[in-house]
Protein backbone atom coordinates (compact mmCIF):
# COMPACT_ATOMS: atom_id res chain seq x y z
CA UNK A 1 0.00 0.00 0.00
CA UNK A 2 1.11 3.50 -1.19
CA UNK A 3 1.09 6.49 1.73
CA UNK A 4 -1.10 8.99 0.45
CA UNK A 5 -0.18 12.47 0.01
CA UNK A 6 -1.57 15.66 -1.38
CA UNK A 7 -0.01 18.76 -2.69
CA UNK A 8 -1.41 21.81 -3.61
CA UNK A 9 0.46 24.12 -5.33
CA UNK A 10 0.37 27.27 -8.10
CA UNK A 11 1.66 30.20 -8.64
CA UNK A 12 2.50 33.04 -5.53
CA UNK A 13 -0.76 34.97 -4.88
CA UNK A 14 -3.05 32.31 -6.51
CA UNK A 15 -4.87 32.00 -2.97
CA UNK A 16 -3.52 28.77 -1.74
CA UNK A 17 -3.17 29.40 1.56
CA UNK A 18 -6.53 29.92 2.50
CA UNK A 19 -7.48 26.62 0.33
CA UNK A 20 -4.65 24.81 2.28
CA UNK A 21 -6.40 25.34 5.72
CA UNK A 22 -10.06 24.50 4.57
CA UNK A 23 -8.42 21.17 2.63
CA UNK A 24 -6.31 20.39 5.81
CA UNK A 25 -9.12 20.65 8.29
CA UNK A 26 -11.53 18.26 5.66
CA UNK A 27 -8.80 15.64 4.99
CA UNK A 28 -7.01 15.29 8.21
CA UNK A 29 -3.84 16.72 7.21
CA UNK A 30 -0.84 18.25 8.68
CA UNK A 31 1.00 20.99 6.31
CA UNK A 32 4.34 20.63 5.00
CA UNK A 33 5.60 23.95 3.56
CA UNK A 34 7.40 23.79 0.15
CA UNK A 35 8.72 27.33 0.07
CA UNK A 36 12.34 27.94 -0.74
CA UNK A 37 11.55 31.15 2.24
CA UNK A 38 8.86 30.95 4.31
CA UNK A 39 11.60 28.36 6.15
CA UNK A 40 13.73 31.49 7.55
CA UNK A 41 12.82 33.01 11.06
CA UNK A 42 12.72 37.25 10.66
CA UNK A 43 11.39 36.68 6.96
CA UNK A 44 8.28 36.83 7.43
CA UNK A 45 5.93 39.85 5.11
CA UNK A 46 8.21 39.12 2.15
CA UNK A 47 7.94 35.84 2.11
CA UNK A 48 3.98 35.94 2.40
CA UNK A 49 4.13 33.66 5.59
CA UNK A 50 1.31 32.46 6.94
CA UNK A 51 0.45 33.68 10.19
CA UNK A 52 -0.13 31.66 13.33
CA UNK A 53 -3.83 33.01 13.72
CA UNK A 54 -4.43 31.92 10.01
CA UNK A 55 -3.06 28.37 10.53
CA UNK A 56 -6.51 27.59 12.40
CA UNK A 57 -4.87 25.23 15.11
CA UNK A 58 -3.39 22.82 11.78
CA UNK A 59 0.00 22.30 12.39
CA UNK A 60 2.68 23.59 10.44
CA UNK A 61 6.40 22.11 9.53
CA UNK A 62 8.93 23.88 7.61
CA UNK A 63 8.16 27.29 8.67
CA UNK A 64 10.14 29.23 10.87
CA UNK A 65 12.82 26.62 11.25
CA UNK A 66 16.10 28.08 10.12
CA UNK A 67 18.04 31.56 10.42
CA UNK A 68 18.65 33.53 6.84
CA UNK A 69 22.62 32.57 7.39
CA UNK A 70 21.52 28.66 7.43
CA UNK A 71 21.80 26.84 3.73
CA UNK A 72 18.49 25.45 2.21
CA UNK A 73 18.44 23.68 -0.97
CA UNK A 74 16.53 20.96 -2.57
CA UNK A 75 18.35 18.31 -0.63
CA UNK A 76 17.76 19.47 2.69
CA UNK A 77 14.21 20.38 2.34
CA UNK A 78 13.62 16.82 0.84
CA UNK A 79 15.26 15.76 4.26
CA UNK A 80 13.37 18.08 6.40
CA UNK A 81 10.30 16.60 4.81
CA UNK A 82 10.48 13.53 4.52
CA UNK A 83 11.03 13.68 8.51
CA UNK A 84 7.86 15.58 8.92
CA UNK A 85 6.33 12.94 7.00
CA UNK A 86 7.22 10.67 9.30
CA UNK A 87 5.56 12.62 11.96
CA UNK A 88 2.67 12.75 10.24
CA UNK A 89 2.03 8.92 9.34
CA UNK A 90 2.44 8.49 13.14
CA UNK A 91 -0.28 10.43 14.34
CA UNK A 92 -2.76 8.81 11.47
CA UNK A 93 -2.96 11.84 9.16
CA UNK A 94 -1.92 12.81 5.76
CA UNK A 95 0.66 14.80 4.12
CA UNK A 96 -0.71 17.94 2.61
CA UNK A 97 2.58 19.84 0.79
CA UNK A 98 1.45 23.69 0.15
CA UNK A 99 3.65 26.02 -1.87
CA UNK A 100 5.50 27.24 -5.11
CA UNK A 101 8.53 25.83 -5.50
CA UNK A 102 8.37 23.33 -8.14
CA UNK A 103 11.52 22.24 -7.84
CA UNK A 104 11.14 20.62 -3.80
CA UNK A 105 7.62 19.73 -4.99
CA UNK A 106 8.72 17.44 -7.82
CA UNK A 107 12.02 16.16 -5.63
CA UNK A 108 9.60 15.12 -2.29
CA UNK A 109 6.50 13.42 -4.50
CA UNK A 110 8.69 11.55 -6.65
CA UNK A 111 11.33 10.86 -4.10
CA UNK A 112 14.41 11.69 -6.68
CA UNK A 113 17.83 10.38 -5.95
CA UNK A 114 20.65 13.53 -5.47
CA UNK A 115 22.82 11.38 -5.50
CA UNK A 116 26.33 12.23 -3.63
CA UNK A 117 29.51 10.97 -5.44
CA UNK A 118 33.15 10.50 -4.97
CA UNK A 119 34.42 13.46 -3.31
CA UNK A 120 37.05 14.88 -4.94
CA UNK A 121 38.83 17.29 -2.38
CA UNK A 122 41.38 18.71 -4.86
CA UNK A 123 38.80 19.42 -7.68
CA UNK A 124 36.33 21.22 -4.62
CA UNK A 125 39.41 22.97 -3.04
CA UNK A 126 40.37 24.76 -6.58
CA UNK A 127 37.13 25.66 -7.52
CA UNK A 128 36.48 27.30 -3.75
CA UNK A 129 39.98 29.36 -4.45
CA UNK A 130 38.37 30.63 -7.91
CA UNK A 131 35.19 31.56 -6.32
CA UNK A 132 37.09 33.33 -3.70
CA UNK A 133 39.63 35.22 -5.64
CA UNK A 134 37.39 35.77 -8.97
CA UNK A 135 34.44 35.83 -7.39
CA UNK A 136 31.30 33.63 -7.62
CA UNK A 137 30.18 34.68 -10.87
CA UNK A 138 33.34 33.66 -12.17
CA UNK A 139 32.35 30.08 -10.84
CA UNK A 140 28.98 30.29 -12.22
CA UNK A 141 29.82 31.58 -15.79
CA UNK A 142 31.79 27.95 -15.72
CA UNK A 143 28.83 26.06 -14.62
CA UNK A 144 27.10 27.69 -17.42
CA UNK A 145 29.04 26.39 -20.22
CA UNK A 146 28.63 22.95 -19.31
CA UNK A 147 25.65 23.05 -17.56
CA UNK A 148 23.31 26.12 -18.54
CA UNK A 149 19.82 24.77 -17.24
CA UNK A 150 21.47 24.18 -13.43
CA UNK A 151 23.14 27.23 -13.89
CA UNK A 152 19.50 28.76 -14.82
CA UNK A 153 18.16 26.86 -11.47
CA UNK A 154 21.21 28.18 -9.12
CA UNK A 155 21.61 31.65 -7.98
CA UNK A 156 25.51 32.74 -8.27
CA UNK A 157 25.48 33.18 -4.47
CA UNK A 158 25.19 29.69 -3.95
CA UNK A 159 28.40 28.75 -4.26
CA UNK A 160 28.47 25.16 -2.65
CA UNK A 161 25.52 24.12 -4.73
CA UNK A 162 27.48 25.59 -8.14
CA UNK A 163 30.26 23.61 -7.54
CA UNK A 164 28.23 20.28 -6.68
CA UNK A 165 26.78 20.61 -9.93
CA UNK A 166 30.20 21.12 -11.61
CA UNK A 167 31.71 17.94 -9.64
CA UNK A 168 28.78 16.16 -10.75
CA UNK A 169 29.95 16.84 -14.26
CA UNK A 170 33.67 16.49 -13.72
CA UNK A 171 32.28 13.05 -11.90
CA UNK A 172 29.79 11.08 -14.58
CA UNK A 173 30.94 13.53 -17.77
CA UNK A 174 26.83 14.88 -17.68
CA UNK A 175 24.91 17.34 -16.59
CA UNK A 176 23.02 16.81 -12.62
CA UNK A 177 20.28 18.52 -14.94
CA UNK A 178 20.20 15.95 -17.01
CA UNK A 179 20.12 13.46 -13.88
CA UNK A 180 17.57 14.75 -11.79
CA UNK A 181 15.09 15.21 -15.11
CA UNK A 182 15.21 11.47 -15.49
CA UNK A 183 14.98 11.11 -12.06
CA UNK A 184 11.62 13.11 -12.49
CA UNK A 185 10.64 10.74 -14.84
CA UNK A 186 10.10 8.21 -12.37
CA UNK A 187 6.40 7.47 -10.53
CA UNK A 188 5.53 8.63 -7.49
CA UNK A 189 6.31 5.86 -4.49
CA UNK A 190 2.99 8.24 -2.61
CA UNK A 191 -0.33 7.67 -3.84
CA UNK A 192 -0.47 11.03 -4.50
CA UNK A 193 -3.22 13.94 -5.63
CA UNK A 194 -1.47 16.76 -7.21
CA UNK A 195 -3.47 19.75 -7.42
CA UNK A 196 -2.05 23.36 -8.93
CA UNK A 197 -4.13 26.20 -8.18
CA UNK A 198 -4.59 28.78 -10.89
CA UNK A 199 -6.24 31.69 -12.20
CA UNK A 200 -6.52 33.69 -15.41
CA UNK A 201 -3.11 35.91 -15.83
CA UNK A 202 -4.19 39.25 -15.52
CA UNK A 203 -6.13 38.75 -12.45
CA UNK A 204 -3.21 36.50 -11.35
CA UNK A 205 -1.05 40.25 -12.00
CA UNK A 206 -3.36 42.00 -10.56
CA UNK A 207 -3.21 40.23 -7.55
CA UNK A 208 0.12 40.36 -7.29
CA UNK A 209 0.58 43.74 -7.52
CA UNK A 210 -1.78 44.54 -4.75
CA UNK A 211 0.12 41.74 -2.51
CA UNK A 212 3.63 43.42 -2.93
CA UNK A 213 1.38 47.58 -2.16
CA UNK A 214 0.07 45.31 1.21
CA UNK A 215 3.25 44.11 1.80
CA UNK A 216 4.86 47.59 2.36
CA UNK A 217 1.58 48.71 4.20
CA UNK A 218 2.93 46.18 7.04
CA UNK A 219 6.10 46.91 7.02
CA UNK A 220 8.62 45.23 4.76
CA UNK A 221 11.02 48.16 4.39
CA UNK A 222 11.54 47.48 8.18
CA UNK A 223 11.32 43.83 7.75
CA UNK A 224 14.37 44.37 5.49
CA UNK A 225 16.12 47.41 7.72
CA UNK A 226 16.02 45.37 10.36
CA UNK A 227 17.62 42.08 8.20
CA UNK A 228 20.10 44.50 7.16
CA UNK A 229 21.19 46.12 10.60
CA UNK A 230 21.40 41.96 12.05
CA UNK A 231 23.82 41.64 9.03
CA UNK A 232 22.14 39.74 6.56
CA UNK A 233 23.24 40.98 3.26
CA UNK A 234 22.71 40.39 -0.21
CA UNK A 235 25.60 37.62 -0.59
CA UNK A 236 23.40 35.40 1.15
CA UNK A 237 21.30 33.19 -0.92
CA UNK A 238 18.07 33.68 1.55
CA UNK A 239 18.14 37.30 0.74
CA UNK A 240 17.98 36.62 -2.85
CA UNK A 241 14.58 36.45 -2.48
CA UNK A 242 12.05 38.56 -3.88
CA UNK A 243 10.75 41.55 -2.56
CA UNK A 244 14.40 41.62 0.02
CA UNK A 245 16.87 41.75 -2.91
CA UNK A 246 14.97 44.83 -4.56
CA UNK A 247 14.86 47.06 -1.15
CA UNK A 248 18.10 46.16 -0.35
CA UNK A 249 19.44 47.44 -3.35
CA UNK A 250 17.38 50.37 -2.86
CA UNK A 251 19.08 50.81 0.81
CA UNK A 252 22.47 50.49 -1.11
CA UNK A 253 21.61 53.21 -3.24
CA UNK A 254 21.35 51.49 -6.53
CA UNK A 255 18.15 52.95 -7.53
CA UNK A 256 15.09 54.70 -6.23
CA UNK A 257 12.41 52.87 -3.66
CA UNK A 258 10.20 53.75 -6.38
CA UNK A 259 12.02 51.78 -8.88
CA UNK A 260 12.49 49.10 -6.65
CA UNK A 261 8.57 48.68 -6.31
CA UNK A 262 7.94 48.81 -9.92
CA UNK A 263 11.45 45.94 -10.28
CA UNK A 264 9.74 43.49 -7.14
CA UNK A 265 6.19 43.86 -8.96
CA UNK A 266 7.67 43.00 -12.44
CA UNK A 267 9.79 40.04 -10.95
CA UNK A 268 7.31 38.99 -9.21
CA UNK A 269 4.76 38.54 -12.13
CA UNK A 270 7.66 37.14 -14.25
CA UNK A 271 8.63 34.39 -11.40
CA UNK A 272 4.27 33.59 -11.08
CA UNK A 273 4.66 32.81 -15.09
CA UNK A 274 7.84 30.70 -14.57
CA UNK A 275 5.94 28.17 -12.03
CA UNK A 276 3.12 28.10 -14.25
CA UNK A 277 5.32 27.07 -17.02
CA UNK A 278 7.13 24.36 -14.68
CA UNK A 279 3.43 23.07 -13.57
CA UNK A 280 2.48 22.37 -17.24
CA UNK A 281 5.67 20.56 -17.70
CA UNK A 282 4.94 18.17 -14.74
CA UNK A 283 2.94 15.04 -14.93
CA UNK A 284 -0.41 13.65 -13.18
CA UNK A 285 -1.28 17.24 -11.62
CA UNK A 286 -4.78 18.49 -11.51
CA UNK A 287 -5.17 21.76 -12.70
CA UNK A 288 -7.92 23.43 -10.76
CA UNK A 289 -8.54 26.69 -12.25
CA UNK A 290 -10.61 29.35 -10.54
CA UNK A 291 -12.36 30.47 -13.24
CA UNK A 292 -13.74 27.39 -14.19
CA UNK A 293 -15.54 27.10 -10.47
CA UNK A 294 -16.80 30.93 -10.83
CA UNK A 295 -14.55 31.86 -8.24
CA UNK A 296 -16.31 29.79 -5.30
CA UNK A 297 -13.54 28.33 -3.01
CA UNK A 298 -16.16 25.85 -1.38
CA UNK A 299 -16.97 24.51 -4.99
CA UNK A 300 -12.97 23.95 -5.64
CA UNK A 301 -12.77 22.46 -2.30
CA UNK A 302 -15.63 19.75 -2.93
CA UNK A 303 -13.74 18.74 -6.23
CA UNK A 304 -10.55 17.82 -4.68
CA UNK A 305 -12.08 16.15 -1.73
CA UNK A 306 -13.83 13.95 -4.19
CA UNK A 307 -10.64 12.90 -5.75
CA UNK A 308 -8.61 12.30 -3.07
CA UNK A 309 -12.01 10.57 -1.69
CA UNK A 310 -11.92 8.36 -4.64
CA UNK A 311 -8.48 7.71 -4.90
CA UNK A 312 -8.60 6.39 -1.27
CA UNK A 313 -6.19 9.27 0.16
CA UNK A 314 -8.75 10.23 2.45
CA UNK A 315 -12.16 9.50 3.82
Amino acid sequence: MKKPLIVLTGPTAVGKTTLSIALAKRANCEIISADSMQVYKYMDIGSAKIRPEEMQGVTHYLVDELKPEEEFHVVRFQSMAKAAMDEIYQKGKVPLVVGGTGFYIQALARDIDFTEGNEDTAYRAGLEALAREAGPQKLHDRLREVDPASAEQIHANNVKRVIRALEFYKENGFPISKHNEQESQKESPYNLAYFVLNDERSRLYSRIDARVDQMLEDGLVEEVQRLKEMGYDRNMVSMQGLGYKELLAWMDGEYSQEEAIRILKRDTRHFAKRQITWFKREKDVIWMNKQDYGYEEERILEDMMKICIERGICK
